[in-house]
């Protein structure tokens, strides 16, 4: 049996690793990550989380592990923006508001899928010209939904949040260590 991360995020692999747990195979799937017509945060990085699982090569007996992380304004989603004029959008109707960030986990052992989601409430501060420009300069925006990453920069911008602190970073360690239990994979013999 076999660990198969489902993601290229090193953040998702440095969670891993906090619970002692090294996987056997990174492959990222390369799927269709666009919203459809209509869809809601949470059945969107639900859905997202399930297709990235079912689209990587496995064997019977591996366990692939696949996550999302979208961030929704309301019924808005942010996802990853596609150049900095795109992030500081998304960072300015953010500033001054809460928002959700929801982390879906889906794992499958041959046919069958285990999934959780994960959903924490952030509130981002206004910022500053200053502060704007000198993120975006940082490039940390990129590959990041919503245009930040609670674990670098950003992290300085964000006054309040309640919820998981490593779902917000895209992986819930308390929600991935259950199903990785549900599935029979090792989690504390291995930490």
């Amino acid at each position: 049996m076999r660990l198969i991360l489902g993601s290229a995020s090193p953040r998702r692999k440095e969670l891993l690793a906090q619970m002692g747990i090294v996987p056997d195979l990174i492959s990222p799937p390369d799927i269709d990550e666009d919203p459809r017509k209509g869809e809601l945060p949470r059945p969107y990085a639900a859905r997202l989380a399930r297709e990235k699982a079912l689209a990587v090569q496995s064997d019977p007996d591996d366990i692939v592990l696949c996550a999302d992380t979208t961030v929704a304004l309301g019924r808005r989603i942010l996802g990853k923006p596609r150049d900095a004029a795109e992030a500081a959008a998304f960072l300015a109707l953010l500033g001054g508001r809460r928002h959700e960030v929801i982390t879906a986990v889906a794992l499958r052992r041959g046919e069958r899928i285990w999934a959780r989601e994960s959903l924490s409430v952030v509130k981002m501060k206004r910022l500053s010209d200053d502060e704007m420009n000198a993120y975006l300069a940082s490039n940390e925006w990129q590959g990041k939904a919503g245009g930040y990453g609670i674990q670098g920069l950003a992290g300085a911008f964000l006054p309040w949040i309640s919820g998981s602190y490593s779902g917000i970073m895209g992986l819930p360690v308390a929600e991935t260590a259950q199903l990785l239990t549900a599935a029979g994979w090792p989690v504390w013999r291995q930490a």
